[in-house]
C-alpha cells in the first residue's frame, strides 16, 4: 500500500474494501458505504475533536530543543487538563520519520519544560526514557489558551505540508478530546448521514479520547493503545439496545468506537451510558459483545489498529484482504482509503438460525 500524502479527508475516488461475514472480499467506492448496510442497522461514530497536541519547546535544565506529544488524559472533564502522559522527542519536526527522530535529553522528575506560552514539569518517567507524566502550571483556562495558540496537530512524515486543525477535525467534531484524529470518521459527510437516514439506518455518537498511533520506538509502540477515557450518551446507549433488540447490526466508525463500546459492555454485555476508560487491547482473542462491523482505515500488519481487526475476521481473511489492498493500490494512513469488515460471528449466528 502507498501512503496518502495529501490532507484531503474525502478525496474523489476514495476506495472501500468490503469483507463480509463469510470472508468474501469486494471493492466499491467509499461513497457507497450506506448502501452496504441494511434498514435497522446502527452506525456509531466518535465525535471527539482533535487537540493541537504537539508542542515544541525547550528542556530548561539543558537548554535542548524538544517536541512534546500529548498522548493521554485521565478524564474528558475540561477542567481536568493539568496532567497528561506525553511522548517527548529531541530536536526536529514531523518532516523526519518518527523512527528517525532523536531522543530527548535525559529526562528526570522535576525537570521544567518551556512550551511556548505554557510551562510544564515532569512528574515521573513511565518506564521508558521518552514517556513521561507531566503537569502544566496555571489555570485550566490558561492551559487551553496555550494549547490553542502554540500547539499543532500531531503529524507524521508521510504528509509534508503542515496540518491545520481543520484538516484533522471530522465533520462531526465536538468536544476537544482526541490526541490524533478519529480518522475513520473522515469518510462521513452530511450527504452520507442524510442517506443513512433515508435508508432507515440509525446514527449515534460517543466521545473517545483517541490516542497516538506511533511513537517511533518499537518497545513503546507495543504499549499502545494507552488507556483512553470515553463518554457514551444516554441516547446512544438506548439506540444500541434498541438495535440489538430488533436484530439490527451495530457498525463502528473506527477502532476507538469499538474500544469504547466494548469497554462499556464489559460487565454484562450491555452498553451503559456515562464516562469510563477503555483499558483493554482488542485482538484476535477478543469476543465482541456489541460491535458487528467496523469501518476503518487501512492499517499495516503489526499495528494495534490492525490487531483489532482480528476480533472481526480470521488471519487468513485479513491476509487475503492485505493482498487485495496492495494489488488495488489502496492508500494507507489517516487520509487514505477504507475497509469495512463484518464480524465472522454474524455468519455463525446466521447458520445457527437457519439450522434451527
Amino acid at each position: 500500500m502507498i501512503a496518502a500524502r495529501l490532507p484531503i479527508q474525502r478525496p474523489l475516488g476514495a476506495k472501500l474494501l468490503l469483507v463480509d461475514a463469510q470472508g468474501a472480499i469486494t471493492h466499491v467506492p467509499r461513497s457507497h458505504f450506506a448502501g452496504l448496510l441494511e434498514p435497522g442497522d446502527l452506525v456509531v461514530a466518535n465525535d471527539a475533536a482533535t487537540l493541537p497536541a504537539s508542542l515544541r519547546g525547550i528542556h530548561v535544565r539543558t537548554g535542548a530543543p524538544i517536541e512534546v506529544r500529548l498522548a493521554q488524559r485521565r478524564t474528558l472533564d475540561p477542567a481536568d487538563v493539568h496532567e497528561f502522559v506525553a511522548v517527548v522527542f529531541g530536536a526536529g519536526d514531523h518532516h523526519a520519520r518518527t523512527e528517525d527522530r532523536p531522543p530527548p535529553p535525559a529526562l528526570a522528575p522535576g525537570d521544567a519544560l518551556d512550551l511556548g506560552p505554557a510551562r510544564a514539569t515532569i512528574v515521573k518517567l513511565l518506564g521508558h526514557p521518552r514517556l513521561v507524566a507531566l503537569r502544566f502550571e496555571g489555570s485550566a483556562r490558561s492551559i487551553w489558551a496555550a494549547l490553542a495558540r502554540h500547539g499543532r496537530p500531531i503529524q507524521y512524515a508521510h504528509v509534508a505540508s503542515d496540518l491545520a486543525l481543520w484538516d484533522v477535525w471530522t465533520p462531526i467534531a465536538g468536544t476537544p478530546a482526541a490526541f490524533e484524529p478519529p480518522s475513520a470518521g473522515f469518510a462521513l459527510d452530511w450527504r452520507m448521514l442524510a442517506e443513512l437516514r433515508a435508508r432507515a439506518i440509525g446514527f449515534a455518537t460517543l466521545t473517545h479520547a483517541a490516542g497516538i498511533s506511533s511513537t517511533g520506538d518499537a518497545a513503546l509502540d507495543r504499549r499502545l493503545p494507552l488507556d483512553e477515557p470515553y463518554r457514551i450518551p444516554e441516547a446512544t446507549a438506548r439506540a444500541i439496545a434498541r438495535t440489538r433488540r430488533r436484530g439490527g447490526r451495530v457498525v463502528a466508525i473506527g477502532t476507538t468506537v469499538v474500544r469504547a463500546l466494548e469497554a462499556a459492555a464489559a460487565a454484562d454485555g450491555r452498553v451503559h451510558a456515562g464516562d469510563g476508560t477503555a483499558t483493554q487491547r482488542i485482538g484476535p482473542g477478543t469476543r465482541l459483545a456489541v460491535v458487528d462491523a467496523i469501518l476503518s482505515g487501512t492499517h499495516e500488519p503489526g499495528s494495534s489498529h490492525y490487531e483489532l481487526l482480528g476480533a472481526f475476521a480470521g488471519e487468513r481473511t485479513l491476509q487475503a484482504a492485505d493482498r487485495e489492498l496492495e494489488a488495488r493500490g489502496y492508500r494507507t494512513h489517516e487520509f487514505g482509503d477504507s475497509v469495512l469488515v463484518f464480524s465472522e460471528a454474524l455468519a455463525t449466528a446466521a447458520s445457527r438460525a437457519a439450522a434451527a
